[in-house]
């Protein structure tokens, strides 16, 4: 893959990764008919071999079956964002669950579409993940809008907290991070704390995906 804007100056490359073939073919025939916008550079029927294509090929977009063979499909993206920083995904599921879709865009994917939608919907939801944005169904939306719960977006972090979950994500250690902000290592493991007692996660895995999603990212 080469630096050009993918679907202006060349087609956008898509791994389809799903267990059914039926629905493989569906989404590279909705690809195919968009005059040379879109390239499907391989399929996946399992976690593995998606995993696989994704550091072999590194594509632009991955649309990817919630629940597949071989692993989960969520816990395997910090794998395909540490082989390719800049994959989008997009999530295809038959799961109409706000809960799973808050867990996918935790996780780093930036569409989450049923597999009940037209053509124009999935497209709108793969061309949204390619350009940075992010698509929810409408239905989910609503749903999310309207409940309680706040999402990894709206979580209010101080300046501070945010450069150190930044350097976290960026692979710095506490003791970097202090020379880095001119700050003592405790301070840093105190920013480090309420910014994860926020955020609702600890991993780097998912500090990652987080400050991607949010635009905190290099």
């Amino acid at each position: 893959m080469d630096d050009a804007t993918p679907g202006v100056s060349r087609p956008v490359e898509v791994i389809i990764a799903d267990d059914h073939t039926v629905v493989r073919d569906g989404i590279r025939a909705v690809l195919e008919r968009q005059d040379g916008e879109f390239t499907v550079v391989a399929e996946a029927a399992d976690i593995p071999s998606m995993v696989k294509s994704v550091r072999e090929h590194k594509p632009d977009l991955l649309t990817l079956d919630l629940t597949m063979p071989g692993g989960s499909s969520l816990g395997a993206l910090p794998s395909c964002f540490i082989a390719h920083p800049t994959l989008a995904v997009a999530i295809l599921t038959m799961r109409e669950d706000p809960e799973y879709a808050r867990q996918a865009l935790r996780a780093g994917a930036r569409s989450y579409v049923l597999k009940e939608a037209e053509p124009a919907e999935l497209l709108q939801a793969f061309r949204l993940a390619v350009a940075g944005g992010n698509y929810l169904h409408p239905r989910l939306g609503a749903l999310m809008a309207t409940g309680a719960e706040q999402s990894g977006d709206g979580v209010a972090l101080s300046d501070r907290e945010r450069e150190v979950v930044r350097l976290i994500a960026n692979g710095y250690t506490n003791p970097e991070i202090a020379d880095k902000l001119n700050v003592a290592e405790r301070t840093v493991k105190t920013y480090r704390a309420r910014a994860i007692e926020k955020l609702g996660f600890s991993s780097r895995a998912e500090i990652t995906a987080y400050v991607r999603r949010v635009g905190l990212a290099d």
